[in-house]
Formats: C-alpha cells, structure tokens, sequence
C-alpha cells in the first residue's frame, strides 16, 4: 500500500490521490472502478478565490491580459485566440473591476477581480489533466495573494470520452435493466 500511494503522489496526479486517500479512509475497496471512471470524465476543474491582491494588478486591464495571455503556455495548455478583457462596473461602486477569459484548447481560463476589496477568482477548466500545485502557486504569485482558497473537482462524470467505451456502458445498462425487468416479472 505504501508502494503505490509513493506511486500516486510521484505522478503528482492530485486527482488520484485524492480518490486513494479516500477509499482507503471510506473502507472502500474498489478503487480500480472509481480510477477507471476518472478516466471517463471530461476533466479537471480548478477554481481560486484570492484575497489580499495588490490592488494595482487588480484594477489593471493590461496586466490581467498578459496574465491570460502567458498562463496557459506556464501550465501547458493551448491558447487558440488572444484574451479577451475588459473593465466593468458593478451595480455598487465598490464592485467595479476587470474580467477576462482565454480560449484554450482544452477548454477555458477566466478571471474575475475586484480591486476595492483586494479580492480576484480564477478557473481553470480543462480537458486534460494539469498539475494543479504550480498553476495555484503561478495564479497566487502573479497577483501577490496573501491567502486564497483553492477548489478542485473533476467534471463530466458521465462525459463519452471514448465513444466506444460509452456504447459498452449504455450496452451494460440496458442488459442490468432488462434482468431486473425480468426479476420483477415486466
């Protein structure tokens, strides 16, 4: 057991070993099912809420651009078009700041600041798998955060990342279905 927890955290896979802490503590043993779904679903999502943030970035179109612009090539994914940012005014005064998102390839990255309060939350959605530590620590550095709070979810639990693989499962449904039809003499 020692062995692959080593093996989980040596792929810095947060997701996996999130998933083994938590058979492991729930005294359940079907972990091999649970890592096989994972691999079904369309992907993580990392969300940041940041306090504390120099007010000056904050209130910065320019500088929340270029965030957006070199983040995705910083945590390895691909931006397909240029940020889009602008600065807005909320319906109080104090809720005036500047939001932002980048298309990626793999899906999305946005932001929302609010200068006032010091305060500015990211997402990061993907399809594919990232190391969440370091993109926490790059988004957290950038804005100079005193605290933050991190989220991270997997999405698409039901998501037909590999169509064959979601037939199979529709097929497996369908027959479990129809027994217990049969059982209940339908």
């Amino acid at each position: 057991m020692d062995y692959e927890l080593f093996l989980f955290f040596e792929n810095r896979n947060i997701y996996k070993c999130c998933l083994f802490i938590y058979s492991v503590f729930s005294g359940r043993e079907n972990l091999g099912r649970e890592k096989e779904e994972a691999k079904q679903m369309f992907g993580p999502h990392l969300t940041m809420d940041m306090y504390g943030c120099n007010k000056k970035k904050l209130k910065d179109v320019n500088f929340v651009y270029s965030f957006l612009d070199e983040l995705p090539s910083l945590i390895g994914m691909t931006k397909i078009m240029p940020p889009y940012t602008f600065s807005y005014s909320g319906l109080k005064p104090e809720d005036w700041g500047v939001s932002g998102i980048v298309l990626i390839a793999e899906s999305h990255i946005s932001i929302h600041t609010f200068p006032e309060k010091g305060y500015a939350s990211v997402d990061i959605f993907s399809c594919k798998e990232f190391d969440v530590e370091p993109a926490a620590d790059i988004i957290a550095s950038k804005f100079e955060a005193k605290t933050y709070e991190k989220n991270f979810f997997m999405r698409g639990r039901h998501f037909p990342k590999d169509i064959w693989r979601a037939r199979q499962t529709i097929e497996l449904e369908r027959e479990r279905e129809g027994a217990k039809l049969k059982e209940n003499g339908n």
